[in-house]
């Protein structure tokens, strides 16, 4: 039997698959169906050679099965090869789950079961889990947060032999959000999109492939804030409000929120006038990530930054309809950044 794999990593998981090291178990669960399609996918496509697939392959969801049903599956023996392959998809739906507890007290080791529970997870108390994670791999895929979703992309492009400017980055996460499948077919795009001897993804690039604007986005939005720059800012913020297919405000507010709620932690950094230190102070990827904050410490007091974290608190509220009264969403994001910037 495989020794007990507890709280997993994406890479990890992985790298022992890649190297042809399969658990008999496979829990599969999360809000992020990413990277469950992408460990599902590898084992479905290399565990078993095409040929022997036929007989050796079995694929149910979860709502047109039962735990029983699955055992009774993961019980048979393989056909002419050394081991089958049963997939669960959807397994969120699937019924009777207590019925698979007696084969993972007893599984077999040339079946590698694979339960993918999207949307969710199974209470870790369940005995199941306990089980699973003593005979092979549980993995609990979790949404990206806002700040990893840049390194995500930078990532994402360099395995494919494409760098991306700091900027086009923040403006593929900021247009995208936390959507992986979305945010790879949109990249994927972009890697196409470029020409013969290009190597880095650009702002003009995403502009013209994603139809994000490089100049009226949330990063720039934002960087007109850290800066004070007023016209700037009033720019966008009329842009995205004239403009409902932008988002609105609704993807202006949560921007403003972030970085000042940051930015109030980084008045507590050790040394507020390095790049890097800054950076492993907040938990950003690189000192350029940093380089805000630096600004904002310089451009606004911690005072200040309490009472505009207030103020963006009772602008969401507003706009989304608590004691909105007759303003607009413009009248809203106006005060807000009138009350931010001066």
């Amino acid at each position: 039997m495989a020794e007990k794999k507890s709280a997993v990593s994406f890479d990890n998981v992985m790298r022992d698959l890649k190297a042809g090291k399969y658990a008999p178990v496979y829990i599969l669960m999360g809000e992020e169906s990413y990277y469950i399609d992408r460990i599902c996918d590898f084992i479905s496509d290399n565990a078993l050679r095409e040929d022997e697939r036929d007989f050796n392959m079995t694929v149910v969801f979860g709502a047109d099965t039962t735990a029983a049903k699955v055992a009774d599956m993961a019980r048979r023996y393989p056909m002419m090869v050394e081991r089958q392959v049963v997939i669960v998809k959807e397994a969120q739906a699937m019924r009777q789950w207590d019925q698979l507890e007696h084969y993972f007290e007893n599984p077999l080791n040339t079946t590698i079961l694979v339960i993918c529970y999207k949307n969710g997870t199974i209470d870790a108390r369940k005995k199941i889990v306990a089980l699973a994670q003593k005979i092979g791999v549980v993995f609990t895929s979790n949404k990206k947060r806002e700040q990893d979703l840049p390194p995500f992309i930078e990532t994402h492009l360099r395995e494919h032999g494409v760098g991306i400017d700091y900027k086009a980055a923040q403006m593929i996460a900021d247009h995208i959000g936390s959507d992986l499948s979305r945010m790879t077919s949109e990249l994927e795009k972009l890697r196409l999109s470029l020409k013969e001897g290009e190597k880095t993804v650009t702002p003009e690039l995403v502009e013209k492939n994603i139809g994000v604007s490089k100049d009226y986005n949330p990063f720039e939005f934002r960087n007109a804030i850290v800066q004070k720059n007023v016209l700037k800012a009033n720019q966008i913020m009329m842009y995205f409000c004239n403009n409902p297919k932008s988002g609105g405000p609704y993807i202006l507010v949560p921007q403003l929120f972030g970085y000042f709620q940051n930015l109030m932690i980084a008045y507590y950094a050790p040394d507020r006038n390095n790049d890097e230190s800054m950076a492993k102070y907040l938990g950003l990827r690189s000192g350029w990530a940093a380089r805000d904050y630096i600004t904002g410490v310089r451009n606004y007091s911690g005072r200040k930054v309490l009472e505009i974290i207030s103020k963006i608190r009772e602008t969401d509220s507003k706009i989304k309809g608590i004691g909105k009264g007759n303003a607009t969403d413009f009248d809203l994001m106006q005060e807000l950044v009138f009350f931010i910037l001066h």
